[in-house]
């Protein structure tokens, strides 16, 4: 369907990939992955003709159409929330409006010449509008908004209403809706939760009938997904045959192979060398000294790629809290909504978080989970009914909204040296190491930083003092696989307590002993691990 063959590209003297080639074939299913800045999001829009390739060819089979999910929603305005999903589907809304005209026109007086070409036209276009499913495109609209999580009461409102993560869904329903032979989706998950990510999965993998080529740093999403890997790193375009778990498991076979390959090289080269340079000034091998030049000189030297850079966290040995963290009596939280009404968000909680404890809250988007947390983070108080923590218990408290309120002119080096103002130079520059900020980048203004550095940054502050009870909200969203992979090492050796919210299931299956679900302003504990909820939880078949 899609053919791409060596293909190279760069931006200035940094060549992202050279002499690439793979191709796409029609209902494959493929991830693409690669360390930040390899040139993932340049493939995305080469194929999707937003940008050359500096050399090489890209094939695309007539009527191919492409639908391209990225991180950028574009401006939204004008529109209700299904005129624009369904506006996305452009060429499906011309084709509706010129077989519209066509039809009116038939209704009207012309000769037999005029007619027939006036019917094959029309024939025409109503093919390729079966074949973008025109016929059904406002109900499949609804079946996808639905599907993400925006019910039929909100179809009809305004997109300028809704927030930036709220957008991306809509920005993501449009792209799915179109139908398209190939889907591109950068990062799909990124702003979805546990619920919406299952339906994406179950109607990517029974619904979509297309080609596929997605990124994703949701390792069981894209392990559910794919069948094939596409890696882009090292100036190179490496296709691996299986999910990401065969590929992370065939790329250490590889690199393995490869050191060996080089330190025998590199043996050999050595030999050689050493023969040049000791017979070098004899005449008498003047003649084997010259073939042997021209045999290293002819020898393809085996590169060894950088090692990708990780962070390292590392949690110092916290203080021993007592074993009773959190008690909870009868306690309550509600919104003051806009129009002065009340909405209770959870009511009558009791119960007792115990030192050690990992623990998930989970629910649906706007159940209360991030609310939940600041309460027992104390960065909010309860309605009513009390909570108390207990002897020697040091919270640190992780959310998305610390990012935006990270003092945007202060430095990298001074937002953490605030929150350690004893320590020396090196130990906050030891700190900063762990989370990939060395030499010049500890001077970055934080207003310049990516979302997934000021990520890192808040997570170093949180690091930056001895604390035994960590409250994380989504703390792994802008970190990598391998990045997660590390994050959560360190919390299953963390021997203080933890209470999170994440929608990454791989990392909560491997972390948590306890679950806590909030649901319609109720909470339910479950007494077991993720796996344990999520049996306990589902409906029981009559």
């Amino acid at each position: 369907m899609i053919h791409l063959s060596n293909i190279t590209k760069q931006y200035g003297s940094q060549i992202l990939f050279r002499d690439a080639s793979f191709q796409i074939l029609p209902g494959s299913r493929s991830g693409l992955v690669g360390p930040n800045g390899a040139g993932k999001t340049t493939i995305f829009r080469i194929i999707n003709g937003e940008e050359e390739a500096d050399s090489g060819e890209i094939s695309c089979s007539k009527r191919t159409t492409i639908g391209y999910f990225s991180q950028d929603a574009g401006n939204m305005t004008g529109r209700n929330v299904l005129e624009e999903v369904m506006a996305v589907s452009s060429e499906t809304m011309r084709l509706a409006a010129e077989l519209k005209e066509m039809e009116a026109a038939m209704c009207e007086p012309q000769d037999d010449e005029e007619m027939a070409a006036l019917l094959e036209r029309y024939g025409t276009a109503q093919e390729e509008f079966e074949h973008r499913g025109g016929y059904d495109l406002e109900s499949r609209a609804q079946t996808v908004l639905t599907g993400l999580g925006i019910g039929s009461d909100r179809f009809y409102h305004p997109v300028e209403s809704f927030s930036g993560g709220w957008k991306m869904r809509i920005a993501l329903a449009g792209i799915l809706t179109v139908k398209p032979d190939l889907l591109l989706l950068d990062e799909p998950t990124n702003h979805l939760d546990v619920e919406s990510i299952v339906w994406l999965e179950d109607w990517l993998a029974n619904e979509f009938k297309g080609a596929l080529l997605m990124t994703s740093h949701d390792r069981e999403f894209i392990n559910r997904i794919v069948s094939r890997i596409i890696e882009v790193a090292n100036k190179t375009v490496t296709t691996y045959s299986g999910n990401y778990d065969f590929y992370e498991k065939e790329r250490d076979i590889r690199n393995e192979q490869l050191l060996a390959s080089h330190k025998r090289q590199q043996e050999m080269l050595a030999k050689e060398e050493e023969f040049i340079s000791r017979f070098a000034a004899r005449a008498s091998h003047a003649a084997q000294v010259q073939s042997r030049v021209k045999k290293i000189d002819k020898i393809e030297r085996i590169e060894i790629p950088a090692e990708e850079r990780v962070i390292r966290f590392e949690f110092n040995e916290p203080p021993r809290s007592g074993d009773d963290v959190i008690v909870m009596e009868n306690i309550s939280k509600e919104w003051m909504l806009p129009d002065g009404g009340i909405k209770p968000v959870f009511s009558g909680v009791s119960g007792i978080i115990r030192r050690q404890n990992k623990i998930a809250v989970v629910g649906i988007n706007g159940a209360g989970k991030s609310t939940f947390l600041k309460v027992l983070a104390g960065q909010a108080e309860p309605g009513s009914g009390t909570i108390n923590r207990g002897a020697n218990v040091e919270p640190g408290y992780f959310s998305q909204h610390a990012m935006e309120i990270l003092e945007p002119k202060k430095t990298v080096f001074e937002t953490v040296q605030a929150s350690m103002p004893l320590a020396n130079i090196g130990v906050i520059r030891n700190l900063l190491g762990a989370f990939l900020f060395q030499g010049d980048s500890v001077d970055k203004k934080i207003e310049n930083l990516s979302g997934g550095e000021k990520s890192r940054v808040v997570l170093a502050t949180l690091l930056a003092r001895p604390v035994n009870l960590l409250v994380l909200d989504e703390p792994t969203n802008h970190l990598d696989i391998r990045s997660r992979e590390i994050l959560l090492e360190a919390l299953q050796n963390f021997t203080g307590t933890v209470i999170l919210v994440s929608h990454d299931r791989h990392f909560l299956r491997l972390l948590v002993d306890r679950v806590i679900e909030i649901d319609h302003g109720e909470m339910r504990l479950y007494d077991g691990n993720y796996e344990y909820y999520l049996e306990k939880s589902q409906p029981t078949q009559d």
